[in-house]
């Protein structure tokens, strides 16, 4: 599509770029999260107009953890491009099934090369476009992933000329982990946007070298809740320190994400705007 406009050059002009729009949806939280996707991607599209690219981080959208089969199904029959996970991609065993043969779902590059499945993919469109979608997790207070920065720079290489324009889902933890991410792949990717932590933040910008950044896109799911969670399961934990089942909350469903706009000729991004889109019509 035709899009924004380039800031002026030396000698005054306006020039018209085509850009690639991106939508991205926040960590997708169990039943509630998966009917606010399939509900809402109609009312973005009216919004926003035709997105080029759907892009969702559905780690959690099997009852609070991981993902089966049929989800993965039912998320690329509506017209998701691809699915991003995160460090609970293995919490349902069925992917172990199915991930070796689903190019475009990714677990974070950073798992030993041994795992299942691939760190990152080239997906295409019904235009032909060409995005690079890579996921990577932080390793502060995330276990022993190996080194997400240098992760990041073999991966570059091996993308290649296979795509100008690269997203990357940094699943992370500390918010300064995050940041350093944002600086490291400014000005090689189109995108670094932060998920994990399921509480959006308000720090969107395009740094520099032309990378759209936010440190949490945060979560499409029940926000009557603790971060996905019904709140009496975690208050239990909490006051007590005892043991309890978590459970997928189901009031005050909110689907978070962002749109971005990059510039499918230098692959730089353009613009990124924060997403708040409350399903209609819930049921207490």
């Amino acid at each position: 599509m035709i899009g924004r406009f380039h800031r002026p050059d030396c000698d005054g002009y306006v020039q018209r770029v085509a850009t690639m729009k991106i939508l991205f949806v926040g960590d997708i939280v169990g039943q509630p999260g998966r009917k606010a996707v399939l509900t809402l991607l109609s009312r973005l599209s009216e919004r926003y107009g035709r997105f080029d690219f759907i892009l969702v981080n559905g780690e959690n959208a099997a009852g609070g953890k991981g993902l089966t089969k049929a989800i993965v199904d039912e998320l690329m029959g509506a017209g998701i491009h691809a699915i991003t996970t995160g460090n609970h991609v293995w919490a349902q065993r069925e992917i172990l099934t199915f991930i070796d043969i689903q190019p475009n779902l990714v677990r974070p590059a950073n798992y030993p090369k041994s795992a299942p499945g691939c760190g990152w993919t080239v997906v295409s469109n019904s235009s032909g476009a060409k995005l690079g979608v890579i996921n990577i997790a932080g390793q502060v207070y995330m276990g022993g992933f190996d080194n997400p920065f240098q992760t990041l720079d073999a991966i570059l290489p091996e993308i290649g000329e296979q795509a100008v324009c690269l997203f990357l889902d940094f699943h992370a933890e500390a918010t300064a982990e995050k940041i350093a991410m944002g600086w490291h792949a400014d000005g090689r990717v189109a995108a670094v946007v932060g998920t994990h932590t399921h509480v959006q933040t308000a720090d969107e910008r395009v740094l520099p070298g032309g990378t759209a950044y936010i440190t949490d896109v945060g979560m499409t799911g029940p926000h009557d809740s603790v971060i996905g969670t019904r709140k009496e399961d975690v208050l239990h934990h909490f006051t007590t320190m005892l043991p309890a089942r978590h459970n997928v909350a189901k009031g005050d469903v909110i689907l978070c994400g962002v749109v971005i706009d990059v510039d499918d000729g230098s692959g730089k991004g353009l613009s990124i705007e924060r997403i708040r889109m409350p399903l209609e019509n819930q049921v207490p």
